[in-house]
């Protein structure tokens, strides 16, 4: 069911329009607004959409580094599994011939 959930992001209000849950909807506000602050404490002054695009830009690259090592942990696990296959593999002769 669509549904408009007002939030408030660096002191603007917007309403969201969507089926997502109102708490989640309001989690990712309060992380862009937490963002925005955060990029606007290490500036002497910049407008919002300044901070906006620099807070997205920032928020990208945490995805982009979730997505990378999401992908080296699976790479490493696949990598651990196969050692282990091989090492029963090798193994498997010596218990079957008991």
């Amino acid at each position: 069911m669509t549904k408009t959930i007002d939030v408030e992001i660096y002191g603007q209000r917007y309403s969201i329009t969507g089926e997502a849950d109102e708490s989640y909807v309001k989690q990712l506000a309060d992380m862009v607004d937490r963002q925005m602050k955060q990029v606007a404490a290490g500036m002497r002054s910049a407008t919002p959409a300044k901070l906006a695009v620099l807070a997205a830009f920032n928020l990208a690259h945490e995805l982009m580094e979730s997505e990378r090592k999401s992908r080296q942990g699976e790479a490493d696990a696949d990598r651990r599994v196969a050692s282990l296959m091989e090492s029963i593999d090798q193994q498997m002769p010596s218990i079957l011939s008991r």
